[in-house]
């Protein structure tokens, strides 16, 4: 059997990776020895590699809290990777074949401004064609993608833009209530989809899901067909498509 891993060289790396990834995930900033802990790295190569990197900006020790976090050197490289990060890219090939397995159309959205901005739309076969373009904006509330996205919000983020939002019909199935919509997240967060039932455009059904790896959301896809061609048992197939593609994206970032 053919080991497609590559070898790796540098253990120092891989434990200097492991420590920040222990910083990264700790609810709060850790001590030395909870980052041992979480590391699984002995605490004296823990506390050498933390000087390291503490030395080359990479974490920062508060002297008084003995605690430590990520430095300011990462704003420079989040901004590099997020300025040469293209979500398209990345996802292309796999919608691609997702759009090729259902027959329907794909559709790929980032959050700005409290809406979805379509970026990508791989079109059905079909003849009929919906709507949406690409630069287009929907609300978080009333589509698949939308849903998908707000489903990953904290209870403050969620209090947040309800404050700041209207919920208002789009179509008649449109939810508009917020006791509604947040148990509809919440059952979205449970299962990993969420349903846009001709919820921002009739006679449209819409299976969307959140692309999320490490903390990070980088936006949603859905599937869109007219609601007749979309069955139950359809339905269920569409579902585990959509897993499938969001957990063979999630891998590749």
């Amino acid at each position: 059997m053919v080991n497609d891993k590559p070898k790796l060289y540098g253990s120092v790396l891989i434990k200097a990776k492991m420590i920040l990834d222990a910083i990264l995930t700790a609810e709060s900033a850790p001590t030395l020895n909870e980052v041992s802990r979480a590391a699984t790295i002995n605490t004296p190569t823990t506390l050498k590699i933390l000087t390291t990197l503490e030395a080359l900006g990479f974490v920062r020790r508060d002297s008084d809290s003995k605690k430590y976090y990520l430095g300011t050197q990462f704003l420079m490289y989040g901004q590099k990777a997020s300025e040469s990060f293209d979500i398209r890219s990345v996802t292309r090939t796999l919608l691609q074949q997702l759009r090729d397995a259902t027959g329907e159309t794909v559709n790929l959205g980032v959050c700005e401004d409290d809406r979805v901005v379509l970026v990508e739309k791989l079109e059905s076969p079909s003849s009929i064609k919906l709507k949406s373009t690409i630069g287009g904006r929907m609300n978080l509330y009333s589509s698949s993608m939308g849903k998908a996205i707000l489903s990953q919000y904290s209870d403050e983020q969620l209090k947040a833009y309800f404050a700041r939002t209207k919920l208002l019909p789009v179509t008649k199935n449109t939810l508009t209530k917020i006791p509604q919509l947040r148990s509809d997240l919440t059952n979205i967060r449970n299962v990993g989809f969420s349903i846009d039932d001709e919820e921002n455009e009739p006679d449209i059904y819409c299976i969307g899901a959140a692309i999320v790896k490490d903390q990070q959301l980088y936006g949603a896809f859905s599937v869109s067909a007219p609601k007749y061609r979309v069955p139950e048992e359809q339905r269920r197939n569409f579902i585990r498509l959509v897993l499938e593609t969001q957990h063979q994206i999630q891998e590749l970032l």
